[in-house]
């Protein structure tokens, strides 16, 4: 190929006929890069193999046209595409200013599907750009041309494990390995010092040990210094510059040059030939690379190989469910800190640290400050083929007013699993509501050493959902008013307000479609349209006596956020919202209103679960809470931690009520099956349902709370064993979780666990989270992690298909022992009214106090012959769920108005 005297490596030293001279074996680049491309390509092949959807990114930004350029990019692309990487061209035009170079670069900095970006020199623009700052701004995880002068620093400390070589001096290195030689202790030379050859090449062969001399244009006697080189690389520019006699005898020769030299014998007129005079010098030396195919190639695998590493890192440091999370272990003081004391005494790691380390990508986090981010939605889709975690509901016994521990236990479970045994697990908990905020039990995010921080963000600083919520319940109420003062109007006006001219023209909205649709007019063109037909479109009827609530509008957005699966979901449920009803009794939708767009456009943020951390740096989701945390968050949360993770998910109120509705409601919405129920009990209250006094917020506990009393508490078990059964008859294992106070006995504690192993739970066990953090709940972990193995079948509790009545006579009968069910003269009517509209086959929420298995709070441990009260009954049609009211009596405590829809269960009464 080139010329008799040259061999291929690897057939040794020849000598030619008649000849007494060595002549150089060629060292090829091309058959080298081929064996590395080959290499790379498996790579890939097995990191598409193990993440389905994965694929490792590279961009070349180009500036100008130049042909050189283009050349030279159609090779890397080429190159790219042979071993099976995704890449890309991003051309800016000549005019291209800094500035818009610098954007560009950031917005693929940016871009996750992009693990390797190049900008290619030189910068063809007619304006002046900075290239070092424009070299520079390439994020250092992605230069994978190793220009940015992070990586030449950290070449050139010798720190070669983290940093990207630069390709040319890579390709040098692996072809001079190809030959044998040992670099270390060989004298080495190195001409020329330019940042993309010659200084980085100076700097890897002195620390793979070489002895190196680098030479350049102010270098005296450059012969002499070549003559001394057992190793030479030549990268001047300058077209056969260094001639055979400057040689050493039995040289490792590599040539970097690329030159055009006059040939008339070419078809183009020229031809390309190296640095180095390649005729004389393989005369003298041992191995020798040809211009072409010597180092160019493997300047382009070299690339490629740097874009695949980067591709391995980048799914090394966000792998999914395979975290690296650092924690803190607590120390517990005595006597306890305030809540606010524990969460001020560590400040936590920077959420955005913890959001990588939780395997997000920087562009699916919205950082609110240091403490909080909101988690993109498009998490799912980038997980969507990963399977999920173990998922785990906490639920508890019908709570004294002072709460029980609910949301402690979730996140001292969590910190037990996640800081204390290593298992990738994420806590659920529902967002404060403003009344629980500053309640006796606390701010519904756990307390004590098992808490989310920051505590005064967490409670005083929302992120803006609820005020997204009454944003949009003002704007569907304040549609209905503007509606019903102008429907005694003109048609005509009315329909034009509704459709106005755009470009000369009127046109339909996807829901004014919609609404043609439900009136049986196909048409979609305005100008056809009768008079008739307008009037009917434009004009609702409200009845403005059937206007919905403020507040019940607020609980029904509230509760389609929580249900929603995604923000076509979103909006779907809410343009089904009915809001009001016609004269002649039909529903008048969201979607009526022509709003339901605007809405999901308010409330897609509020979408979005929040992330937090709790007090031992493992992660919490925070979100808009139904019965549960959202099925957003718990769905997000089961992809991150993978298959041998942990999402830990809270339920408001008793296994009775908030139980219930997570089953019955919001897993038919989310399709998602827990495995573990675990249920949490307090003395203190098992104490109140054997029979003990009244429990009243802000004053002191009577004695019987503070000191042993085995009498009450064995007839307060009648109760746990009942809300055992309740959760048992899903068919899922439940392990009681004991929440220990200082005032409880070992003898007290004991006789509780034994009568919920008696009641036939996978476990029962004692939990001091709450004074010692996650190690407090490290029993009740194992307990859940071998619980998870036992695969049982999950079950609803009623066929959605039954009816209505026989739906709330289930539930009342079955998770709250009644006797029987009575509806109210108006319920009955609603009933009827919702078969007609099409709402029977909805589950059923009932709404009732969470203080008692009855409708009746006085009413404590297990009571029976009771007939449950229904006096009315309400569609959330969003929602997808009937409402039943149940007619309850409250207690005259004052703080009983804002308990009973409440979501905190955590009591700061230890």
């Amino acid at each position: 190929m080139f010329g008799s005297a040259a061999v291929n490596v690897g057939c040794g030293l020849r000598r030619c006929r008649n000849v007494t001279r060595t002549i150089a074996t060629v060292i090829s680049g091309n058959k080298t890069s081929q064996q590395v491309r080959e290499r790379l390509r498996r790579d890939v092949a097995e990191m598409k193999r193990r993440l389905p959807g994965f694929s490792p990114g590279l961009v070349v930004v180009q500036v100008g046209d130049r042909e050189d350029s283009n050349l030279y990019i159609s090779m890397k692309l080429k190159a790219a595409a042979q071993i099976g990487l995704h890449a890309n061209l991003v051309r800016l035009p000549k005019t291209a200013t800094e500035d818009e170079v610098l954007r560009c670069i950031a917005a693929v900095n940016e871009n996750p599907e992009v693990h390797g970006l190049i900008v290619q020199l030189p910068l063809d623009s007619v304006h002046p750009i900075d290239t070092e700052k424009v070299t520079n701004a390439v994020a250092p995880e992605k230069d994978v041309d190793g220009l940015s002068s992070v990586n030449a620093g950290k070449l050139a400390r010798g720190d070669l494990r983290d940093c990207f070589l630069p390709c040319t001096p890579s390709g040098c290195m692996e072809l001079i390995a190809t030959t044998g030689v040992s670099v270390a202790g060989r004298n080495a030379v190195v001409v020329g010092r330019s940042k993309i050859v010659g200084a980085p090449m100076h700097d890897l062969l002195l620390w793979n040990h070489a002895t190196v001399t680098c030479c350049h244009s102010k270098t005296p006697d450059l012969a002499a210094h070549v003559g001394r080189a057992d190793i030479l690389v030549v990268g001047a520019g300058k077209a056969e510059m260094v001639r055979g006699d400057w040689i050493k005898e039995g040289a490792v020769v590599i040539d970097c040059g690329i030159n055009h030299i006059p040939d008339s014998s070419r078809p183009s007129g020229t031809r390309v030939v190296g640095d180095v005079h390649y005729q004389s010098a393989k005369e003298r030396a041992k191995f020798i690379t040809p211009v072409p195919g010597g180092v160019g190639p493997m300047t382009v695998a070299m690339l490629m190989e740097n874009t695949v590493k980067s591709a391995q890192q980048f799914l090394k440091n966000y792998r999914t469910g395979n975290w690296s999370v650092s924690c803190k272990k607590v120390k517990s003081q005595k006597p306890q800190p305030s809540d606010t004391q524990i969460s001020h005494s560590w400040p936590g790691k920077p959420i955005g640290q913890l959001a990588k380390e939780v395997g997000l990508f920087p562009t699916e986090v919205e950082l609110y400050g240091t403490g909080r981010a909101k988690v993109s939605l498009g998490v799912l889709k980038r997980l969507d083929k990963r399977p999920d975690g173990k998922y785990v509901v906490v639920t508890g016994i019908a709570p004294s007013p002072l709460g029980e521990g609910h949301s402690t236990t979730v996140l001292g479970l969590a910190q037990a699993l996640g800081a204390h045994m290593n298992v990738s697990t994420i806590a659920c908990v529902g967002q404060t509501s403003s009344p629980s905020s500053v309640g006796i039990r606390g701010g519904a995010v756990g307390g004590g050493y098992s808490q989310v921080i920051p505590i005064e963000e967490v409670i005083l600083q929302p992120l803006g959902d609820s005020h997204a919520v009454s944003t949009a319940s003002s704007l569907v109420l304040d549609t209905i008013t503007a509606y019903s003062l102008y429907q005694c109007e003109n048609s005509e006006v009315l329909f034009d307000l509704l459709v106005p001219l755009t470009g000369g023209h009127q046109t339909f909205s996807p829901s004014q479609l919609k609404r043609l649709q439900k009136l049986d007019i196909v048409k979609s063109d305005p100008s056809t349209l009768t008079n008739e037909e307008r009037r009917r479109f434009v004009q609702l009827d409200i009845n403005l006596k059937t206007k919905a609530d403020r507040a019940v509008l607020e609980g029904e957005i509230r509760a389609v956020l929580s249900l929603s699966t995604s923000p076509q979901d979103l909006r779907h449920r809410l343009a089904k919202m009915v809001v009001a009803d016609s004269q002649s009794g039909e529903p008048i939708t969201i979607d009526d209103l022509g709003v339901s767009a605007v809405l999901a456009l308010l409330l897609n943020r509020a979408l979005k679960p929040c992330l937090m951390q709790t007090l031992e740096g493992t992660p919490a989701f925070l979100h808009m809470a139904h019965c549960s945390p959202s099925v957003m968050a718990d769905k997000i949360a089961l992809k991150l931690v993978g298959s041998q993770g942990f999402v830990v998910t809270d339920t408001a109120h008793g296994a009775d009520v908030g139980l219930e509705r997570f089953f019955n409601i919001t897993c038919r919405s989310s399709g998602l099956q827990p495995d573990v129920v675990v249920l949490v009990a307090t003395v203190r209250a098992l104490k109140m349902h054997g029979g003990g006094p009244q429990i009243r917020a802000g004053f002191p506990l009577p004695v019987q709370y503070s000191q042993e009393n085995l009498t009450l508490l064995v007839k307060g078990c009648s109760h746990l064993k009942k809300q055992v059964d309740n959760a048992m008859i899903h068919g899922l294992p439940v392990i009681v979780a004991v929440n220990t106070f200082s005032s409880d006995t070992e003898a007290e504690l004991e006789l509780v666990c034994n009568q919920a192993r008696q009641a036939g739970v996978f476990d029962a066990v004692q939990c001091t989270n709450w004074s010692d953090g996650g190690a407090g709940a490290l029993a009740l972990a194992q307990s859940v992690q071998r619980a998870a193995e036992t695969r049982r079948p999950f079950r609803f509790l009623y066929d959605l298909q039954m009816p209505i009545t026989e739906k709330v006579e289930k539930v009342a009968q079955t998770m709250y022992g009644a006797k029987d069910v009575e509806l109210s003269p108006k319920a009955k009517d609603k009933l009827d009214l919702y078969i007609k509209q099409g709402f029977g086959s909805f589950p059923v929420r009932i709404a009732k106090t969470h203080f008692s298995l009855s409708h009746d709070p006085k009413m404590k441990g297990v009571p029976t012959d009771f007939v449950l009260p229904v006096a009315d009954i309400q569609a959330n049609v969003g929602a997808g769920v009937l409402c039943v009211l149940v007619d309850t009596d409250c207690p005259e405590d004052p703080v009983w108005p804002w308990l009973r829809d409440s979501n905190d269960l955590y009591s700061n009464s230890h």
